[in-house]
């Protein structure tokens, strides 16, 4: 009797990296929530950080119209692509030092993939609607990025007055507040959605409703807007 013997050989076949896999826009849609603060999906509409609205493939550094890029960044030779992206989201400083953007990354895998998917489906304008930013704030006005050529009566700023540590800030609904002045920041905003010349808007903030930011068409205008005055 003969005794026959076979063996199975298994041999492994490496197989090739496809890089992170591209998940739910919708989620993503959610997930960019923490990305609000500082970026906007709208075209051309630049933040502390520029415009994503077509970043999918495009090389860093180069959107139009945003000139406070890093110096890594606008040496950086980078496509933002799926694998790009997703050591991006992870840890920005780690993927490019020098980086300026200061975002510690998104630790979960799954939240990385889905704004990869949602900045895919902007780029190609299928996006889901954007998360709302903000809320209510003092004086009506909400202290999200509005259109603030087109505000209400109690956001636009009809007369602005300083006297000791404190300013009167009086709006068309025919109402004044006083705000200690270290929780009154003065800004500019010369965009397509920036106040109109001449006609500053009151944003307010703060969880107690007690701080605001007016926001000036250009720099002339906040010197001469603000009367020291006491009365």
């Amino acid at each position: 009797m003969r005794l026959h013997l076979f063996f199975v050989v298994s041999v492994a076949v490496p197989l090739a990296y496809a890089g992170p896999e591209i998940g739910d826009a919708k989620r993503g849609a959610q997930a960019f929530r923490l990305c609000v603060a500082c970026h906007s999906v709208t075209e051309g509409e630049h933040m502390t950080g520029p415009s994503l609205a077509h970043i999918w493939r495009r090389k860093a550094g180069t959107v139009e119209g945003f000139v406070r890029y890093s110096e890594a960044m606008k040496r950086a030779d980078i496509v933002w692509d799926e694998a790009a992206l997703h050591k991006w989201l992870s840890d920005p400083d780690a993927f490019l030092p020098g980086t300026t953007m200061s975002f510690p990354g998104m630790k979960q895998s799954k939240d990385r993939q889905d704004v990869i998917a949602y900045l895919k489906a902007v780029a190609e304008n299928k996006a889901p609607a954007q998360p709302q930013r903000g809320g209510r704030g003092m004086m009506g006005m909400g202290n999200q990025r509005a259109n603030l050529r087109s505000v209400p009566p109690e956001g636009q700023v009809v007369a602005i007055r300083h006297c000791g540590d404190t300013y009167t800030v009086e709006t068309a609904d025919g109402e004044s507040k006083k705000i200690w002045e270290f929780n009154l920041r003065l800004k500019t905003d010369s965009s397509k959605t920036g106040p109109a010349p001449g006609k500053p808007a009151v944003i307010g903030a703060g969880m107690q409703g007690d701080r605001a930011s007016i926001v000036f068409a250009s720099p002339k205008e906040l010197s001469e807007a603000i009367e020291e005055s006491c009365q």
